[in-house]
């Protein structure tokens, strides 16, 4: 077992009471607004494209929220820094494509093999190892062709609802152009505010019935075993917590003066990935986004106490999450599917810029249109040929590229400086 200590220290709630009213409240509550907005769209997007009820998307975001809310309170006090953990975005898209081929509790069943892994890959060190294998331009090329649809739905959005969506759009871009200005208000958060006004100002806000402000009665989902599930969804799902997720949040934290217990975080993103999975919840990952938000300001010794009101912010609504689902419902689709574009478009721009900026180029172009295409092999999705594909071109005629590549950190996985 290679797991890091836990910081020795005993727990000081004056000084969290104090880190309270200064920028620290103000960045978890900046941090919680990103986090309940965008990609609360992007799971109901992806909910409702897979034919999901209601409540069973009530409950995935009571287990994404309110169960990681829990294991983030833990982390930031046990670490002293802003560990938050949620759920991985890819993981979602890939989730919400799979659910065109296969049933919740098959679904449900990836997430319990996810998990596990996650956990063997923490205990053991072996994350370095695993990655090092798969070319990360390959992998990034994969992530560009799921997150392609998301751009091109914010694209049909401004088209089908010009009003709303491209208000949005321009609140945007216009943030997006305005470093100061987006420092105090992010452009994702801006776009929503503009959305809420224009739809305000149209009349589309379309609510069936008043709003039930009651805690949330969870139903658990008991998986279904699927080969086919787990060979399409598994390793995808594991790649995209490891690779596109903690590995933006372990970077950010690290720039920003911190040294996240990378073994703990692993783990604990398996751990929590079991927990959330009786939900129906994707499974749990390192945050880079919200983490990002969280050590923009103020003392480093009292990022932690942004991270602890963050989590305090994530338990709320994920008790109240039928409550909050009922209302993103209500909206028009046009403002969810803007919103979870323009929440994707630097994600996408970076996956892109990873995928062709270097090496395994070919492989990568392979990967990406694998994904594209999203055709289905044997009953397994896309994804998983895209990544298997892409790294079979790429041994078979970029092998010059392998010689060259970064020698990855046993510990990280991440390249040794």
């Amino acid at each position: 077992m290679m797991l890091e200590p836990a910081r020795p220290s005993s727990f000081d709630a004056a000084h969290l009471l104090r880190a309270s009213r200064h920028i620290y409240l103000v960045n978890a509550v900046v941090a919680f607004l990103f986090a309940s907005t965008a990609p609360v769209a992007i799971v109901l997007t992806m909910g409702q494209q897979g034919k999901l009820t209601q409540t069973e998307i009530e409950c995935w975001l009571f287990g994404a929220f309110f169960i990681n809310g829990l294991i983030s309170l833990i982390l930031c006090l046990l670490y002293r820094q802003p560990l938050i953990v949620l759920w991985t975005i890819p993981g979602t898209v890939l989730v919400g494509q799979a659910l065109d081929h296969f049933t919740f509790a098959q679904i449900v069943g990836t997430y319990y093999a996810t998990g596990m892994l996650l956990v063997v890959l923490g205990l053991s060190g072996w994350i370095g190892k695993c990655m090092s294998r798969i070319p990360m331009p390959v992998i990034m090329a994969m992530v560009a062709g799921v997150f392609l649809q998301f751009g091109l739905n914010l694209i049909f959005a401004i088209r089908d609802a010009a009003v709303i969506a491209g208000s949005m759009a321009m609140a945007f871009l216009l943030l997006s152009s305005l470093p100061r200005l987006a420092r105090l208000l992010p452009p994702t958060i801006g776009a929503l505010l503009a959305g809420a006004m224009a739809i305000a100002w149209a009349g589309a806000f379309d609510l069936q019935a008043p709003v039930a402000w009651s805690f949330i009665r969870p139903k658990l989902y008991a998986p279904e075993l699927s080969w086919a599930a787990m060979l399409e969804l598994v390793l995808p799902l594991a790649i995209t917590v490891l690779a596109a997720q903690n590995a933006q949040g372990i970077a950010v934290l690290e720039t920003a003066g911190h040294s996240p217990p990378v073994n703990v975080i692993t783990t604990v993103c398996g751990v929590g990935s079991l927990l959330t999975a009786p939900f129906g919840s994707v499974p749990t990952c390192l945050t880079g986004p919200v983490n990002a938000i969280l050590v923009s300001g103020g003392d480093k010794d009292r990022h932690y106490a942004a991270g602890v009101m963050m989590a305090f912010l994530v338990l709320f609504f994920g008790l109240l999450s039928p409550a909050f689902t009922q209302l993103m419902l209500a909206m028009p689709k046009g403002f969810v599917a803007a919103l979870a574009g323009l929440s994707l478009l630097k994600v996408l721009e970076r996956a892109f810029v990873v995928s062709f900026a270097g090496r395994f180029t070919f492989g990568a172009l392979v990967s990406f249109l694998v994904a594209v295409a999203n055709v289905p092999i044997f009953s397994i999705g896309a994804p998983f040929w895209a990544i298997l594909i892409g790294s079979a071109v790429s041994w078979l005629l970029e092998r010059t590229d392998f010689a060259t590549a970064p020698v990855l950190d046993d510990q990280t996985g991440g390249p040794i400086r």
